[in-house]
């Protein structure tokens, strides 16, 4: 549904065109110092309008915390955070409303919802409700001391010239997709189970909500089909565990070895495209050209870093919060 984790659980809420989007979270610890302030170069990064290819809608996305936090700190109950939408152009969707467009929810969503579902920026569908997502993941970085966790572009339209990469969608007036690559240290040995529950299958879980996503791997990842088991295997140095290579990416068995946790998403190119389109119309029920309204982005690539980033904190503070790793607070 719209949770996820198992202690340290997330709730996501609202529509793209709604009064609000936010965050339920359960399981944070008591005790830990928090304040809007701690949220806002998160919250910024992930803002549309801030670089070259990017959604000019511009929410001014400020958490007001409802609940969960007294004389400055957490209580242990349940932290609700809220962000208001403001600058909404609703119109652009009426407008369109007849023709789903093609790559969008818009489709599957009237069909499995019988026509009840807010279709405004895509409704709850949006990745505007990743806003709340930003939010929970600097509470868990905040929580996880001594982890890093890195998110950033390393490709748009197949380039590792970024500039380039944007230049080709800007020159074809289309959108483009790229690869996002994230890189976790400080992660100490044993977390995650074999199987259903291992560090790659959670993770992915909470990977593939992130609207675009198509893809993920681990350490050398797809590359490993075309090698030798004697090239892919990272030798062990030391009592440690540090290995002589990290093709596995940091987790071997579902379980983290210690070494730096290495994986990329593919994300697919926006599907709200300035080009002209050909699909299907339900009131008519024949296909027309049309071209999709509204303001988006060229490449939702450059967004994700940080929500990347978010999502594999509440993970593997999930697992740090299970394994009794992180045990109270200290402020």
């Amino acid at each position: 549904m719209n949770s996820f984790g198992r202690i340290f659980r997330v709730h996501i809420f609202g529509e793209s065109h709604g009064e609000s989007v936010g965050i339920v979270i359960d399981g944070c610890p008591a005790g830990l110092s928090l304040s809007e302030e701690d949220l806002l170069t998160d919250l910024e990064r992930r803002k549309g309008g801030k670089q070259k290819g990017t959604t000019p809608r511009q929410e001014a996305d400020y958490p007001f915390f409802k609940s969960g936090l007294f004389n400055g700190k957490t209580t242990g109950a349940p932290i609700m955070i809220l962000f208001e939408n403001n600058n909404t152009r609703s119109e652009d969707y009426n407008k369109q409303r007849s023709i789903p467009r093609p790559g969008h929810a818009d489709w599957v969503a009237h069909q499995k919802y019988g026509g009840q579902e807010d279709y405004r920026g895509g409704g709850h569908f949006s990745a505007r409700l990743t806003t709340g997502l930003v939010a929970a993941g600097a509470i868990a970085k905040k929580l996880m001391q001594g982890i890093t966790i890195r998110a950033a572009v390393t490709e748009i339209g197949g380039e590792a010239d970024l500039e380039k990469g944007l230049q080709k969608a800007i020159d074809a007036k289309d959108s483009v997709g790229g690869l996002v690559e994230c890189r976790v240290n400080g992660l100490p040995v044993g977390l995650g189970e074999p199987f259903f529950d291992s560090v790659e299958s959670q993770i992915a879980h909470i990977a593939f909500a992130i609207p675009a996503v198509k893809g993920i791997e681990f350490g050398t990842g797809f590359a490993a089909a075309n090698m030798f088991g004697s090239q892919h295997n990272d030798a062990i140095e030391n009592m440690d565990g540090k290995t002589r290579t990290n093709h596995a990416g940091g987790v071997v068995g579902g379980i983290s070895n210690g070494n730096e946790l290495v994986f990329r998403i593919a994300i697919k190119p926006t599907a709200s495209t300035p080009k002209e389109q050909n699909s299907l119309n339900w009131e008519t029920g024949q296909a027309e050209n049309f071209s999709v309204k509204g303001r988006h982005d060229l490449c939702v690539a450059l967004r994700a870093p940080v929500i990347l980033e978010a999502a594999t904190a509440v993970t593997l503070l999930d697992f740090l919060l299970l394994e009794q790793q992180i045990k109270r607070v200290v402020s």
